[in-house]
């Protein structure tokens, strides 16, 4: 175990400090040579089984995040997913809790754990001298969890039931998991957070999921992005601190779950009192790193749009345009990407459910017209940059590009790559777009209302198939 004098802290400074010129200028070399290039890519690799992946961008700083399949998808029972995100920085074989916790401190350092539909993910945001003590970490965590039966019951359980309680007070997030399990059942359709209606009880105990954290957190499972590190510095650390990962998961476990998600579409509807939602759904195209990735359904997200880029202005979207009569309704579209399959939504909420109902109503009729291919060439040249823009964002952006690029290592063997991104959305055509929205009434759409019932409409009366 690597402690503050054991990473030879002080032996680096000292080095640093014997050679400071040569240091100086090779950094501002790598600086220079990082500005000119614009290039956001990784380097990959594989350290005895695990998978990592690095990009060295200037900076005093190193943000590292180790990604997991273990998302809601890929949970074998209800809550699993939650409970290793509570686990994560809990007692060790080596540490306790509170070391854990004094120790960042000391160091400056940020822990965070959290979870999406595919991917569990612990995270690091450090001084980058202290790359080898946190990379350590993550390797303990993920191998050496104690699971003790009384952090369970005090620290753990209790905060998946107020997740719980966030989950079914927000009536965006009732709809977003609606709309899920309706588009793909199970997998996909799982919510993130168990429903107060789960048995918990029966499923959840720490005996559970330290044996579910082994096929977890194994080798094939799990990859390491970091970024402000460097490579070959990256990849001995990593092939130091992963040797007590699993292989594989012990064959008397439960096998993860690795159905292929299947889109089918529907209608729910659940009442609320704190306010309405209505989400209208299609199928939608997977990730890049998957074969299947379809740009220009991100295009035909933008296009649609609904939220606006200029503060004060309503937007120019389609979607914004025919939402100017209800002020008090907030419009957006996403195309949620997943490793083999996609969701695109309009998602309307409003604290009135009379504006609400209205604007969804509007918003069929204006996909509708952009499916018949009534559209400008212009608004679609808008469309193409602002999709470039948000894929280029959101891989500048630093916990979500790793969180991309380990789930591309883990799901298609390489990372996400935000150039290609790039070159992807400028190969996109107007006939590619009307095409895409054309097809979104090849299937049956999905229609997820919560609020108030009596006024939100039905799939039908918005026009719609389920």
């Amino acid at each position: 175990m690597i402690t503050r004098a054991s990473i030879a802290r002080h032996a680096q400074r000292s080095l640093q400090r014997q050679s400071s010129n040569a240091v100086a200028s090779n950094q501002q070399r790598r600086c220079m040579a990082a500005v000119a290039s614009g290039s956001f890519s990784y380097e990959t690799g594989d350290a005895n089984g695990v998978k990592f992946a690095s990009r060295d961008m200037a900076g005093p700083t190193t943000t590292l995040a180790l990604v997991a399949k273990a998302g809601t998808r890929y949970q074998v029972m209800p809550g699993f997913t939650e409970g290793l995100e509570k686990f994560a920085f809990k007692n060790t074989n080596k540490r306790s809790a509170l070391r854990i916790t004094r120790e960042s401190e000391l160091l400056g350092g940020e822990l965070s754990a959290s979870h999406t539909r595919e991917t569990l993910i612990l995270g690091a945001k450090f001084l980058r001298d202290d790359l080898p003590y946190f990379t350590e970490l993550l390797g303990e965590v993920i191998s050496n969890t104690k699971f003790n039966a009384y952090e369970f019951d005090e620290l753990v359980f209790p905060n998946i039931k107020l997740s719980q309680k966030q989950h079914l007070g927000s009536t965006l997030d009732l709809a977003l998991s609606s709309a899920h399990g309706i588009a793909f059942h199970h997998g996909l359709g799982a919510p993130l957070h168990p429903t107060s209606s789960s048995a918990l009880t029966k499923y959840l105990s720490p005996e559970r999921l330290a044996a579910y954290s082994q096929a977890a957190y194994s080798k094939p499972n799990i990859a390491i992005v970091a970024n402000g590190a460097d490579h070959q510095e990256f990849s001995n650390w990593v092939g130091q601190f992963f040797t007590d990962v699993p292989t594989s998961a012990s064959s008397d476990l439960p096998a993860i779950p690795n159905t292929p998600s299947k889109y089918f579409g529907g209608e729910e509807r659940i009442a609320h009192d704190s306010g309405n939602t209505v989400i209208i759904g299609f199928k939608g195209s997977s990730t890049f790193t998957s074969s299947s990735f379809k740009p220009e359904l991100s295009v035909l997200a933008a296009l649609l749009g609904g939220q606006s880029s200029v503060k004060w202005s309503a937007g120019f979207s389609l979607l914004a345009k025919s939402s100017l009569p209800y002020p008090t309704v907030h419009v957006s579209t996403t195309h949620a990407t997943y490793s083999d399959a996609g969701l695109l939504y309009v998602c309307l909420t409003g604290s009135s459910s009379e504006q609400v109902a209205q604007a969804t109503k509007q918003a069929v009729k204006t996909i509708k017209k952009v499916a018949e291919g009534d559209v400008k060439s212009e608004d679609i040249k808008k469309a193409i940059a602002t999709a470039k823009f948000r894929a280029l964002e959101a891989g500048q952006n630093i916990m979500a590009g790793l969180e991309l690029t380990g789930s591309g290592l883990i799901q298609e063997g390489k990372p996400h790559q935000i150039d290609e991104v790039g070159k992807a959305m400028d190969g996109v055509t107007e006939e590619a777009v009307k095409k895409a929205a054309k097809s979104l009434f090849d299937s049956k759409a999905t229609v997820s209302s919560v609020g108030d019932l009596y006024v939100l409409p039905w799939a039908e009366e918005m026009g719609l198939t389920v």
